[in-house]
């Protein structure tokens, strides 16, 4: 019988090592505080560690309204702006998403029941006249800014591009003398 309460220890023991062991081993790789407290004394001396971090996060500025006033049907009309986006991530990289103010977000312009649709490009640089085209809804990925900051005051004064344009056939659709009118929106998302 006491060899059976012997053993019965030993093997509590070992359980008990085994948890202090897998402790010791939790607790290591979870890294200490590196504060120190100061002594007892005439002066005492203690530190503290400081960590922060800022969360992703994106701007675009730098848009102005466009208005397309008298132009020739035979031919699409098109206007081009540059602007700023900033993006806050290791790459600074974002996705642009755009949306329009026609049914399910459509690309269109209206004027009570006429509409006419109108296609939208971006690009990832400044100055351009053509770019990716985007599909209404549905985000464009992999795009990197060079902005320095979220309004470009410094460095770069405009880092990508938004083009929109009306081809010739459905500039020939719309009445003379109306104007049709439209939103879009740019969702800009760090990645």
């Amino acid at each position: 019988m006491v060899h059976v309460v012997s053993a019965r220890r030993r093997a509590a023991k070992s359980r008990i090592f085994a948890a202090a062991a897998l402790f010791a081993s939790v607790a290591g790789a979870v890294p200490a505080g590196a504060s120190t407290q100061g002594s007892l004394g005439a002066t005492s001396t203690g530190s503290v560690t400081i960590t922060a971090s800022v969360a992703n996060r994106a701007q675009i500025t730098g848009l102005t309204d466009v208005a397309f006033t008298n132009v020739d049907p035979a031919s699409a009309a098109t206007a081009s702006q540059s602007n700023c986006v900033w993006s806050n991530t290791a790459t600074k990289g974002y996705s642009i998403t755009a949306t329009g103010s026609g049914t399910s977000g459509a690309f269109t312009l209206a004027n009570g029941s006429l509409s006419v649709p109108y296609s939208v490009q971006w690009s990832a640089s400044a100055g351009q006249n053509s770019g990716t085209a985007l599909t209404a809804g549905t985000a464009l990925a992999g795009m990197t800014s060079t902005a320095a900051n979220p309004t470009c005051s410094t460095g770069a004064a405009t880092t990508s591009s938004l083009i929109i344009s009306i081809a010739a056939s459905n500039l020939q659709g719309m009445t003379s003398a109306t104007s049709y009118t439209g939103s879009l929106t740019l969702l800009v998302t760090p990645q």
